[in-house]
């Protein structure tokens, strides 16, 4: 088993500060997995809301948990609104007795509107499957073609991730969707998802994606919305200010997961990658997902004006600006673009991240970098 020593700590820390912890993330991204480091399984503080048993343990909350020591963990949270204001009361308790892991497949967005009542009590961390910081450098290219769901890349033969993939996706949207109360039909979700695909990478355009789907603007709007907060889609946001330059407004859309991407696409092994018209954009995605899981900003941005300047990633860290461009080339060079962003956004250091090896300097404050090295994955 790949050890998640960082996340694990990350828990162990965040309980030590406050008596909820909601460890949110995807379905099957080893949420479960985690909290069974912290309280076993078959222990009576451990409640599966996905198991009728522990439904049914629940239909008395309070009863249910006053009476429970140490650490609780309650896994598929949001299947059970109505628990938030018992937690509240129980995490107001002097002495505390109990604290409390809560797991949840949908994001802190769509999750608030429950937990205003764990106002001040509650902490969220997010889990989204192995980052290539847990694996290492060398398990960067089978990383990049399968995606972090474990499941997907474990398996020992390429047809066997890429079948577990396939399976994810179906039962994701017939059964998981469904589950989280959302009512729209399989085969539109599976539509959308699809032609969202082929705009990995590319700034939002909801009046193609509607005329395409013959549906209007606020439904594939819905839908976007939906995807994202079930960690299935990333929107990064444009940052604008006053340049005196148009600058580009829209959203930029990624699927989060490289694996699910290339599945989306029809990509089923290395070559077809590589040969893919979507391969550079596809390394892009993958590059900001691992940097912004890495480097954890205050805040993500993208930058874009309609003269054709762009920055993949304008990130603020502790009050500087840092900005990152993902190239898939052999030997980055400083382009034109580059030189605009340094000067425009008045950035602190720009980074190149690229797949290559060596790490060298374009100009002042200006480095390419191994996207390994630059998420200290080796």
């Amino acid at each position: 088993m790949i050890e998640r020593t960082l996340d694990i700590e990350l828990v162990r820390h965040a309980l030590r500060r406050s008596p909820v912890v909601a460890l949110l993330g995807p379905r099957q991204c080893g949420k479960t997995t985690l909290a069974r480091q912290f309280v076993a399984p078959d222990s009576l503080n451990y409640f599966d809301l996905e198991d009728p048993a522990g439904l049914a343990r629940l239909d008395e909350p309070d009863t249910a948990l006053r009476s429970l020591k140490k650490l609780v963990v309650v896994d598929e949270v949001q299947r059970r609104p109505e628990l938030f204001p018992v937690l509240r009361v129980l995490a107001d308790r002097r002495p505390l007795p109990v604290r409390f892991l809560i797991l949840g497949s949908v994001s802190p967005d769509l999750l608030r509107q429950s937990s205003e009542s764990l106002a001040g009590r509650l902490e969220t961390l997010s889990l989204e499957g192995f980052r290539l910081a847990d694996l290492g450098s060398f398990a960067q290219e089978r990383h990049w073609l399968r995606g972090g769901f474990p499941r997907a890349y474990t398996p020992r033969l390429e047809i066997d991730s890429l079948s577990w993939r396939r399976q994810f996706l179906q039962t994701f949207i017939e059964r998981d969707l469904p589950q989280l109360g959302i009512r729209i039909p399989a085969v539109a979700v599976r539509r959308f998802w699809n032609m969202l695909a082929h705009y990995h990478g590319q700034t939002w355009n909801a009046a193609e994606l509607a005329r395409a789907l013959s549906v209007n603007e606020s439904t594939v709007r819905h839908y976007l919305d939906l995807l994202t907060g079930v960690f299935m889609v990333r929107q990064l946001q444009p940052w604008h200010e006053n340049l005196g330059k148009r600058q580009v407004k829209a959203p930029k859309v990624y699927v989060r997961d490289s694996g699910l991407l290339h599945t989306l696409l029809g990509i089923a092994n290395r070559r077809d990658l590589e040969y893919h018209p979507k391969v550079g954009a596809s390394w892009e995605g993958y590059a900001v997902e691992e940097i912004l899981k890495a480097l954890q900003p205050d805040e993500a941005f993208y930058w874009a004006t309609y003269n054709r300047a762009e920055l993949d990633l304008l990130l603020f860290k502790k009050g500087r600006r840092i900005g990152v461009e993902c190239k898939r080339t052999d030997a980055p060079t400083l382009t034109p673009s580059m030189r605009i962003a340094m000067s425009d956004l008045k950035l602190d250091h720009l980074y190149v991240a690229y797949p290559g090896t060596k790490a060298y300097k374009l100009a002042r404050n200006v480095e390419v970098v191994p996207l390994p090295k630059l998420i200290g994955a080796g």
